[in-house]
């Protein structure tokens, strides 16, 4: 087992017993009771498990290969938004209903788990094998909870398979978060102590992989606690700090390109990664790289989004002498945090054949791509799929002229764009790999959390902020975490501190494109903040897009004026002004209408009708 390729090999595990045979099965027959006895049979198992990591019922799901779904995290977050005409957030604009079925309150994956662990105790496996392969059980177990909690706040928990006469499990009412969560960090420090530190070989769960986790898990858990008072906030939140320096100095180094972590063919040579979904040629392969250079990529940034990236100086826009203003998109992008320009498509134009125009305006980020980015990786101009070119960015033709990379507010989103991977329009061909877990969210997850615990100084910047912005292609002006007062962001929420201001923009600019949004903002309770705004795109004039019909935001109203020449491209109003926004019900999502209706004793999420 040397890379995780997901290969769903398990069958013919769990054939009905018959009590006739007593304990005698036929040789050629797979059960329960055969399956598991030796290592090599939870080993095989347990491959089938690494699945769930990309589970369907799972929000963030970095390295699916099927459309967008990860960045659908940041979408629901209002960090991004879909190019359709009419788009509207679920949320904003009060679109989300109780599920009839589904929605994510699913326990198949739970079972699959605690029926290896259920069959631990009857194998043959020495007491260390046991306690190896019950670690990766928690840990997939907890990994799975993990979004339960993040989803519906109290859950059942199961701890074992449950059988057609359990009808106390079957019809039990949810267990409180507090009980669950708590259960979670239970499993997840006896994995710490009992896994495998190397696990089964490269890319496999291991003592880093279970480490990684519980830095995730508890800040989550201790800012939702925090921030939707409940108690023990500070338990997780030291549990937090603690887990993470132990990671942090196993991770000491982080790889200098910011935009490899999803543009690399083999993520085991990156400093920094911490387990990867491996994709191979002719094994396994996905699309990803292919849906961001057709016509189907529907996710783009909008203006505030791009707003929170800070200048070069480290200052934000309403501060840096640096911000050259957002009249055109080349001033915006101009002396920019770098991570803005590898996630969203700088702007360029080029003749119909990729040659030069002749104008330096054109070429600037064309150039400026060649120093941020190594070669095989971004480069402007963009090709699509097949090799056509796409001669300008940003790109908001009509379909007829040029259908694909097209963006309605400008900012295309192009995280996963490489010039070296296979791209075909009749099968996926990809084979970059993408992080599961990384160094560098767990340098943000201990900012936060030493801030949270009020032990948040310069030192600690340094260890973690600062070392992300001095990566060989960041190299932003380092955080000073004296010179943050409330004067540092004028447009900033005002209803947090401005240091913490700061380690939440660096979290959300690090993350961008991978789908940590929708979490984050529910558990800082400032949902409304991100969502309860209008959104706009680039400023243009329609003589330069040759588009006559394309909606200006009218700066008075918030709404589309077809009259106007120039402007911000509207995408859609401020809700709040259409008498919608953010409800309080939605920081928790709804048990759908089957589940209540299968067990009556379960209780509908806070604010939400039962049917």
């Amino acid at each position: 087992m040397k890379k995780i390729l997901y290969l769903l090999i398990v069958v013919n595990l769990f054939i009905g017993c018959n009590d006739n045979f007593l304990e005698k099965y036929p040789k050629e027959v797979q059960t329960e009771v055969t399956a598991f006895k030796t290592y090599a049979n939870f080993k095989t198992y347990a491959w089938g498990l690494y699945g769930g990591l990309n589970n369907p019922n799972i929000l963030r799901k970095p390295g699916t290969q099927t459309d967008d779904s990860f960045y659908w995290g940041d979408v629901l977050a209002g960090y991004l938004s879909k190019k359709k005409s009419g788009y509207q957030n679920m949320y904003s604009f009060q679109l989300a209903t109780v599920p009839a079925s589904g929605g994510g309150f699913d326990f198949a994956y739970v079972r699959r788990v605690n029926l290896m662990l259920d069959n631990i105790d009857g194998s043959i496996m020495s007491q260390e094998e046991k306690d190896h392969w019950r670690s990766v059980g928690y840990f997939f177990r907890a990994y799975y909870y993990y979004e339960l909690v993040a989803r519906f706040g109290n859950v059942p928990w199961i701890e074992h398979v449950v059988k057609e006469t359990d009808d106390d499990i079957i019809y039990a009412e949810q267990t409180p978060r507090t009980i669950v969560v708590q259960k979670m960090l239970e499993n997840l420090q006896f994995a710490e102590q009992h896994i495998k530190p190397n696990g089964d070989g490269i890319n496999t769960i291991n003592i880093h992989t279970v480490r990684a986790l519980i830095s995730r898990l508890c800040l989550f858990e201790g800012t939702w606690r925090k921030y939707h008072n409940i108690e023990d906030a500070e338990k997780y939140l030291k549990c937090c700090a603690e887990i993470s320096e132990k990671l942090m100095s196993s991770f000491p180094k982080l790889h200098p390109y910011y935009d490899e972590m999803f543009t690399s063919e083999d993520l085991s040579t990156v400093d920094g990664v911490i387990l990867y979904k491996e994709y191979k040629a002719d094994v396994l392969t996905n699309n990803i790289g292919y849906y961001e250079r057709c016509g189907t990529n529907g996710n783009q940034m909008n203006k505030y989004t791009v707003s929170l990236f800070l200048c070069m100086d480290g200052k934000p826009i309403s501060a840096s002498p640096l911000y050259a203003g957002d009249k055109t998109m080349y001033d915006e992008m101009r002396n920019r945090d770098p991570r803005l320009l590898l996630n969203v498509t700088p702007p360029y134009r080029v003749n119909t054949d990729g040659t030069p125009t002749g104008n330096p305006k054109d070429a600037e980020y064309i150039e400026k791509m060649k120093v941020l980015s190594r070669e095989g990786h971004k480069r402007l101009p963009l090709y699509n799929w097949s090799g056509s070119i796409l001669e300008m960015s940003p790109n908001m033709e009509p379909k007829s002229v040029r259908a694909y990379m097209v963006s309605r507010s400008g900012y295309y989103m192009y995280k996963n764009y490489n010039t070296w991977d296979q791209n075909s329009n009749a099968q996926a061909l990809n084979t970059a790999d993408k992080p599961l877990f990384k160094i560098e969210e767990i340098l943000l997850n201990y900012a936060e959390a030493k801030y949270e615990l009020g032990e948040f100084d310069q030192s600690v910047a340094d260890m973690t902020i600062n070392k992300l912005r001095s990566r060989q292609n960041v190299q932003v002006g380092k955080m000073i975490v004296s010179e943050i007062n409330d004067n540092f962001d004028v447009a900033r929420d005002p209803l947090v501190p401005a240091v913490l201001w700061e380690i939440r923009r660096e979290r959300i600019v690090e993350l961008m494109g991978e789908g940590f949004g929708f979490y984050d903002i529910r558990r800082w309770k400032r949902a409304e903040w991100f969502l309860n705004r209008e959104s706009k795109g680039i400023y243009i004039r329609k003589s330069d897009f040759n588009m006559a019909n394309k909606e200006i935001m009218d700066p008075i109203t918030g709404l589309p004026n077809k009259e106007l020449t120039e402007g911000y491209i509207y995408l859609a109003p401020n809700p709040v002004d259409l008498g919608k926004g953010w409800l309080e019900k939605y920081y928790l999502y709804p048990i759908p209408a089957n589940q209540l209706l299968l067990n009556p004793n379960l209780e509908q999420s806070s604010g939400w009708e039962r049917f």
